[in-house]
């Protein structure tokens, strides 16, 4: 019977082991995934600021070198 207690808390002692490591993913998780969102409203604050520039210069068009 000892051994079959002691199986059993060995698999207590596991499974609140993961549960723990499971929630520290997903806190990790969650923190990647609002850094995320952050990122991409400035990226389209970004894209809107400078696709509305219309004086600015257009892209630079250079000659080709002179042994082609």
């Amino acid at each position: 019977m000892a051994s079959h207690e002691a199986r059993l808390e060995t698999l207590e002692s596991r499974l609140a082991f993961q549960e723990d490591t499971i929630q520290q993913l997903n806190d990790a998780l969650v923190g990647q995934q609002t850094r995320i969102d952050r990122l991409e409203a400035l990226l389209m604050l970004m894209a809107q600021r400078f696709g509305s520039d219309e004086g600015a210069p257009g892209p630079v068009v250079e000659p080709p070198p002179p042994h082609y």
